[in-house]
């Protein structure tokens, strides 16, 4: 019985099983992002986060303890330098998935997964945003009713600069029209 076993073997024997999920996460630590199904990115969360958890503190144990996980040297490395200075300040949460509909050849449910400090995105949406705010003037009613007479004043200025007659631009106009 499988009572409180709630590991997704994903239809494989132990040893593929690791393997396949060593090599999906060095994929993810070397370019940020892959795209595979939603079961075997639901057990890659959970096998990748522990070792990027690891990689806040570099030393030598945990350089080992996470290239016997990922198998790989060129994934530790990167994942050492470029994303674990990154995610110094994160508590938790360093993968995100997205899904992405359903594959056509036996419909099975795609996604994406990706670093979450690595999507350009998501982190230029956030510095837009900050910059919306404006400052907003106290005093209520009286400070707008001030602003809208301001601008109806300017309006009123412009409308009467554009219908005023143009002046004649050369001599011989001026002399045309002084004939009529």
């Amino acid at each position: 019985m499988r009572h409180r076993k709630k590991f997704n073997h994903l239809g494989r024997k132990t040893a593929h099983r690791k393997a396949m999920l060593s090599n999906m996460a060095s994929s993810l630590i070397l370019h940020k992002r892959i795209s595979t199904t939603t079961a075997k990115a639901k057990a890659l969360k959970m096998y990748v986060e522990p070792l990027i958890s690891k990689s806040k503190v570099d030393s030598t144990h945990s350089r080992r303890i996470v290239f016997g996980y990922l198998k790989q040297k060129e994934a530790v490395t990167e994942l050492f330098r470029e994303v674990s200075p990154k995610i110094t300040n994160r508590n938790g949460g360093y993968t995100r998935i997205l899904k992405t509909g359903n594959r056509l050849g036996d419909n099975a449910e795609m996604c994406i997964v990706e670093l979450v400090d690595f999507n350009e995105t998501y982190l230029t949406e956030k510095k837009a945003a900050a910059k919306k705010s404006t400052r907003r003037k106290r005093g209520g009613s009286k400070a707008s009713e001030q602003v809208a007479t301001e601008v109806s004043e300017v309006k009123a200025e412009a409308v009467k600069t554009e219908t005023a007659p143009e002046a004649p631009e050369t001599a011989t106009e001026e002399i045309k029209k002084e004939e009529e």
